[in-house]
């Protein structure tokens, strides 16, 4: 059987630590920007990980 292939956007806009935790940027951080205050945009250009939840579904989709 062949390999599974990686999803190119999921490439993208996710990485893995070492310890296996996915890591993702926040929404709505790209245009629009005026009407939301200097702390909101700050903390939104911190990354986070993903949630438990989720983690089965992007794995699959990096192919891991």
């Amino acid at each position: 059987m062949p390999k599974m292939k990686t999803k190119s956007g999921a490439k993208k806009r996710f990485s893995v630590t070492a310890s296996g935790r996915i890591k993702r940027k926040h929404a709505y951080k790209s245009h629009i920007l005026t009407k939301k205050h200097k702390k909101r945009k700050r903390n939104l250009t911190k990354t986070a990980y993903v949630h438990k939840a989720d983690e089965k579904n992007i794995k699959s989709m990096l192919a891991m």
